[in-house]
């Protein structure tokens, strides 16, 4: 062999084995191999074949002169044809013409074009006296060289290979060690870095806590219930730590922030001029979301029309984009918050009941803080240790202060409590706070305040027997006749099934039926 040939070889090999010792992804390393193989060589295909352990069948791995199309075909049982014959021999195999040679049988279909004789050289690749796979180059050099020198060069090569292949192995066996022992430890930090749970020690958000850890690994959608205030911004994101979804994205749409066309686009995207200041395409939040997680808050206020295409995506994982007839596809896992009561929303015709039925496939109900004064104390030390590290400055409160906090009722629930401190770091004159400071940034009721609600709350109660009666009264003038009756009140018949329940009319319209007051 001339020396030009084997200055060749040389770079091949040096250029490959930089190549193996710095990459760590062996697809991409892999068919970089083999273009550094056929450029400088002049070949023009060349493939690594590897056993799939899922499929027990070897595989095209790597390529390079095939295009996507031919590689997919490229399929071996372990004794078919030239491939499975070099794997189950373990031993190279030279074809000098592949249109005489029954066994080639050209899978890929990459050679059906070829005009002339076509060399094909397959070496095994070994490690440890196993066969990890083959390699596969059409022939190297011209007739002036030997197709022994070819094997003796691929040999080579394959050792190469399959001592990358074995690092490769390691490396994946290494991450994916520490992937198990960052989930474990990404739990424990999730749990810690989230005060709202490392200080609420109720039995109310333990249970909360539990339900958690139980769905997080799972596929399920979530539907989170519970007051504005109370967190579920904070349980969805630990949901979405603690689930398999955790290395790809967390989206959030809060619902009742967009009007109904916004929401739709902002929820689907758009493609350029589907309205109006629609000046490019744009991604919608599923796509996004794509293998992550959504988390619809304040679900409660979408509209029926996008509910519809919510639906569907949520079922099919298909959608389209505005101004798209093309329909793509989501995996994104679903979880949802509303302070509002679906099933009643549900009864008025305002949400659609099989969405509904979708969204609470786990329903985890979410207290607010007034029913868990226990854990009021040790929030409230939580956020003063929050705001003392942003602004550099702490206050305590008096003991009455802290009774006085206790007992309030938080309509605000968590995030009302961590304004309040946060405002209360910035304006209180000194360190101690007394509920002469409190009085000046809480709406505690005063007792002609509470007498002015005790009122106010009585003549609520007596409107409401007020249009009971009257409800009742229309009733009996159209012989219980429900349609007639919501025609004389001015009410749709939805309407006013949806009033005789609420006030419990229900069981007095079936005895004066059944009274005969009829």
């Amino acid at each position: 062999m001339d020396q030009t040939l084997t200055g060749l070889k040389l770079k091949v090999l040096s250029e490959i084995s930089q190549h193996i010792h710095s990459a760590l992804d062996l697809e991409q390393t892999l068919t970089e191999v083999l273009r550094i193989l056929s450029e400088t060589l002049s070949l023009k295909r060349a493939t690594v074949t590897l056993l799939d352990p899922t499929t027990e069948r070897l595989v095209i791995t790597a390529s390079h002169g095939l295009t996507l199309e031919e590689r997919s075909r490229g399929v071996y049982q372990f004794d078919e044809g030239v491939t499975g014959l070099i794997f189950s021999t373990a031993k190279p195999y030279v074809i000098p013409d592949i249109r005489h040679e029954p066994l080639f049988l050209d899978r890929t279909g990459s050679r059906a074009i070829e005009r002339g004789r076509v060399s094909f050289v397959g070496v095994p690749i070994i490690l440890g006296g196993k066969v990890l796979g083959v390699l596969n180059v059409d022939r190297l050099f011209g007739d002036e060289v030997s197709l022994d020198e070819d094997v003796d060069f691929l040999t080579a090569l394959a050792t190469m290979v399959a001592q990358f292949i074995a690092l490769n192995e390691q490396m994946r066996k290494a991450v994916e060690d520490l992937r198990r022992e960052n989930v474990s430890l990404k739990k424990r930090l999730t749990r810690k870095a989230s005060g709202l749970y490392i200080v609420s020690r109720g039995q109310s958000m333990l249970e909360v806590e539990r339900q958690m850890e139980k769905v997080a690994p799972t596929k399920a959608t979530v539907l989170l219930q519970g007051e504005s205030g109370t967190g579920k911004t904070l349980i969805a994101r630990i949901i979405h730590e603690l689930s398999e979804r955790r290395s790809h994205a967390f989206v959030k749409v809060n619902c009742a922030a967009l009007p109904e066309n916004l929401l739709e686009a902002e929820l689907f995207g758009h493609e350029k001029g589907a309205f109006t200041g629609a000046e490019a395409m744009r991604a919608g939040r599923f796509e996004e979301a794509d293998q992550g997680t959504l988390f619809l808050d304040e679900v409660g206020e979408v509209t029926l029309p996008v509910q519809a295409k919510l639906l569907r995506v949520i079922q099919e994982k298909e959608f389209e984009r505005l101004g798209s007839n093309r329909t793509r596809k989501a995996d994104a896992r679903i979880i949802a918050a509303t302070n509002k009561n679906l099933r009643n929303l549900v009864e008025q015709g305002l949400f659609r009941e099989d969405l509904y039925y979708r969204l609470n496939v786990f329903p985890i109900r979410v207290p607010s803080l007034r029913e868990r004064s226990e854990d009021i104390p040790s929030l409230i030390n939580h956020f003063l240790n929050k705001v003392a590290n942003l602004y550099g400055r702490r206050i305590v409160f008096t003991h009455e202060a802290l009774a006085t906090l206790t007992r309030y009722d938080w309509p605000g629930n968590v995030r009302e409590m961590e304004n309040l401190i946060e405002r209360l770091v910035i304006m209180a004159d000194a360190e101690s706070v007394d509920n002469a400071v409190l009085a000046k940034v809480l709406a505690v009721p005063t007792p002609a305040q509470e007498a002015a609600e005790a009122k106010s709350e009585a003549e609520s109660n007596s409107l409401k027997t007020i249009v009971r009666n009257e409800i009742v009264a229309s009733l009996r003038r159209n012989n219980w006749v429900q349609l007639r009756a919501a025609r004389e009140l001015g009410l749709t018949p939805r309407q006013l099934a949806y009033r005789v329940k609420m006030l419990g009319l229900r069981e007095v319209i079936g005895w004066e039926k059944l009274s005969g007051r009829a």
